[in-house]
């Protein structure tokens, strides 16, 4: 500008779409503090019929986590500082061989000759001993069963605090130690440490390998296990004290109730017969307190009443009480003479007591129906009076036999025999093979020399140990279990037997997942007989709670005699010394029968057919027991498929009527072979005890198609008689490549049918009806196993002979 004057610089106007934010409210900000001070503990409507949701500060959350910590820190602590010691029970130690080559008597002689223990004989063979350790403070109890006894082998896990196996040097363990281990990993594997004999005697070069090898075989199975060698005295009493110093396993089955390893037995008749008397047990409570008025389970014997229970003195005290000698009489401490007085701790009330009523007994006529009265027949002649004066409207052109179908009336059905079960089964086709023999070539002239083989090779009478029936029936379900896998539920339609009258029981279904089954329609007799919870899972709940709450009764680590009531002198004369002897209370309704569930896995270690409802050997938390169970698909669903095959490799429910065992508890299901050896089939858990499961059959019946027209087809070979066609005609039909259609109409009187599909037929397409019916498991329930026989683990020699091989 002229004149040399300054420059004015024009302000910077915003456009239309300049941002805009929030203004800051000034003085509207409260701290939490000042709304606590306001609200003076008042609380809204809102917030007080919400939740309750107590919200804490972040010290408050550390402080309450420190607390739990610290409170789980002390529980474990005092369970660890109560077993063994004067307070709690001796430390159960069960010593367990898996390897024929090695012996347990050994480790137990060394663990025995500690100079600074006490050493208590407990059994007759010297297979159990009681050890006091000063230094330790504590008290253990030592028991060694006979491997190739399962049954021992699995009851000793039951009840056992450590588990003590012994390892082989060389190999670890041998094919049935594996099934030991299969077998209490199915149940429940209690705290235990590996112990090996015979390290030291290997040569000097040899160990660092052989210690390598058992690490190796360890860590298959046990991924944090440690490995303790056994050859001396200080090695034994290592072991003894890594027993006392480890942390225990918890067995969720026997948190929850009390048990005891009887150390003492003796029997009392009652009548002068002898056949009943009141069997007494002694031994040391474990678990949860000893109530007088619950029912007690003698493992493998059966379900029996308690009379009373007596406070005998501890055979194995940590501190002895000492008594005093003046001119050769005896005097006690008056404390000791106190508590010898106190014998009777407890006597069964009447009032309280549970029975051991475990069936319902049914009324014959409960279920009767009442003659009519004369109203009731005149009622119903006028409901069929017009009944017959009902007219429908109907689409143009149907039949009298399609307008018959769109009534609401039932017929009624007549009963199916029981040996239908088995005709549903598929009969697989013989398939021959046929085998080429090949060319022999000319033999060379050799020189003859001489070499030693095993004779093992050589088994003349192997002819002889073969079971030829056993043999065809294992071929037979082989069969069946391929043509049931290859066609799952294909049923073939029987020519000599109508087809309405052979799946007479049998209904169709719009869809398996969503339409209705009334879960109480044509129940069984042995439904009477059952009891059935309103709600399994909260009463399991209550009782576990009252058990908590429960103070009344002998409590752990009391050494007590229980008098057992109503026990038949067989029992007795069953007993094996060389076997534990073990008793479980029995919670609120556990010796009521009902339908059980049990969630199986089949075993990887066996591969044959097994056939629904078979008769099987389990061992479900504390019980043994032999029945057929049946298996079923285990889904989210309200109505489950029967399943006739066990496969490999897969899980299923199987049901039995059995004595109700609340959850959590292991199932082990074994086979019983001829010879009386068991095979592990199955491991799993308890499911649940519910009676009103439907458990439905399915089957299939097939179909080809004949003559294709666009989406009409003739199919034949479904049925072979017009009267089955027009009795199965409002049953959907569906392909295996996806279709669905109906019948519409039989064709001739040879069963052939056309039917209306939503879509064109391949000539390859197989036409298919689902028939459905609801199965129920067999009563045979049987509560006594007999034990089985004993693997021998002997190793077997092989004789060397010369023979000349040309």
């Amino acid at each position: 500008m002229a004149g040399g004057g300054c420059v004015q610089q024009e302000r910077h106007r915003p456009g239309a779409f300049k941002q805009n934010n929030k203004a800051h409210k000034a003085g509207r900000h409260r701290t939490k503090g000042c709304l606590e001070r306001e609200q003076r503990g008042r609380v809204s409507v809102k917030v007080s019929t919400k939740k309750l949701k107590k919200d804490l500060r972040r010290h408050d959350r550390r402080h309450h986590a420190t607390q739990i910590r610290q409170q789980k820190r002390e529980a474990v602590l005092a369970e660890k500082r109560s077993l063994g010691t004067k307070e709690g029970p001796p430390h159960l130690v069960g010593v367990i061989v898996l390897h024929s080559g090695t012996s347990g008597e050994d480790v137990m002689r060394l663990i025995r000759s500690d100079e600074t223990s006490s050493v208590y004989d407990l059994g007759r063979s010297g297979e159990r001993f009681g050890l006091i350790c000063p230094r330790f403070k504590q008290r253990f109890s030592f028991i060694r069963v006979n491997s190739g006894d399962i049954h021992a082998v699995l009851d000793l896990a039951k009840v056992a605090d450590t588990l003590m196996l012994v390892l082989d040097p060389h190999e670890g363990w041998d094919s049935y130690g594996d099934f030991c281990l299969s077998c209490l990993f199915a149940q429940g594997l209690p705290s235990h440490v590996f112990v090996v004999q015979g390290i030291n005697d290997l040569p000097v070069k040899k160990r660092t390998d052989a210690k390598r090898s058992l690490t190796k075989i360890l860590e298959r199975r046990f991924l944090d296990a440690k490995l303790f060698h056994v050859d001396t005295e200080q090695d034994a009493a290592l072991i003894v004290r890594h027993i006392a110093m480890q942390k225990q396993r918890h067995l969720a089955f026997r948190d929850h109730r009390s048990y005891l390893l009887a150390q003492q037995v003796t029997f009392e008749a009652d009548d002068g017969n002898g056949l009943v008397g009141t069997l007494k047990v002694s031994g040391y409570i474990r678990g949860q307190p000893l109530n007088v008025n619950r029912l007690v389970h003698i493992v493998g014997h059966g379900d029996f009443q308690m009379q009373q229970i007596d406070g005998s003195p501890d055979p194995m005290p940590l501190n002895p009480k000492t008594t005093k000698k003046r001119e050769g009489l005896t005097i006690s401490d008056p404390c000791a003479e106190m508590e010898e007085d106190l014998k009777v701790l407890m006597k069964a009330d009447s009032r309280k007591q549970e029975s051991l009523e475990s069936e319902v007994v049914p009324d014959p006529m409960e279920g009767e129906q009442t003659w009519p009265t004369d109203e009731e027949l005149q009622e119903a002649e006028d409901t069929l009076k017009l009944s017959r004066k009902i007219v429908r409207k109907v689409p143009k052109g149907t039949s009298d036999y399609q307008a018959t179908w769109i009534l609401d009336d039932e017929g009624d059905e007549e009963e199916e025999s029981d040996e239908d079960m088995e005709k549903d089964e598929i009969m697989g086709e013989t398939v021959s093979q046929a085998s080429e023999e090949s060319d022999c070539e000319e033999e060379t002239d050799e020189e003859c020399e001489t070499m030693t083989v095993p004779e093992s090779i050589r088994d003349d009478n192997y002819d002889e140990k073969v079971d030829e029936e056993e043999e065809m029936m294992m071929l037979e379900k082989c069969k069946q279990e391929r043509m049931d896998e290859m066609f799952p539920d294909e049923v073939d339609t029987p020519k000599d037997v109508a087809a309405r009258v052979r799946f007479q029981k049998y209904r169709g279904l719009k869809s398996f997942r969503t339409s209705p089954w009334d879960p109480k329609e044509n129940l069984p007799r042995d439904y009477a007989r059952i009891f059935q919870f309103q709600n399994y899972t909260r009463t399991k709940r209550r009782i576990y709670r009252e058990i908590e709450e429960e103070v009344e009764g002998a409590m752990p680590g009391w050494y007590v005699t229980v008098h057992i009531g109503s026990v038949p002198v067989s029992l007795m004369d069953s007993l094996d010394p060389e076997v534990p002897m073990a008793l479980f209370t029995l919670l609120p309704h556990e010796h009521k029968m009902s339908v059980m569930h049990f969630l199986l896995r089949r075993h990887a270690s066996n591969t044959e057919p097994i056939k629904s409802k078979e008769e099987m050997v389990f061992h479900c938390g504390c019980r043994r027991f032999r029945a057929p169970p049946l298996y079923s698909q285990h889904t989210s669903a309200n109505k489950f498929k029967y399943e006739r095959f066990f496969r490999c490799n897969s899980t299923l429910v199987g049901t039995v009527y059995g004595p109700i065992t609340f959850s959590p508890a292991s199932v082990l299901m074994f086979k019983q072979r001829v010879n009386g050896m068991h095979d592990l089939i199955g491991t799993g858990s308890v499911l649940k005890a519910d009676p009103d499961r439907i458990i439905v059959k399915r089957v299939i019946l097939s179909g080809h198609p004949f003559k294709i027209l666009n989406k009409t087809s003739v199919v034949r070979y479904m049925f072979f008689s017009r009267e089955d066609v027009l009795w199965f005609k409002p049953v959907e039909l569906r392909t295996k490549w996806g279709r669905r259609g109906h019948i519409k109409e039989p064709l001739g009187t040879h069963g052939h049918m056309k039917c209306l599909f939503d879509g064109q037929l391949k000539s390859q397409d197989t036409v298919l009806m689902n028939l459905y019916k609801r199965v129920f498991p067999k009563w045979a329930y049987d509560p006594y196993v007999p034990s089985p026989i004993p693997w021998e683990r002997t190793e077997s020699t092989v004789n060397v002979l010369e023979i000349e091989i040309d």
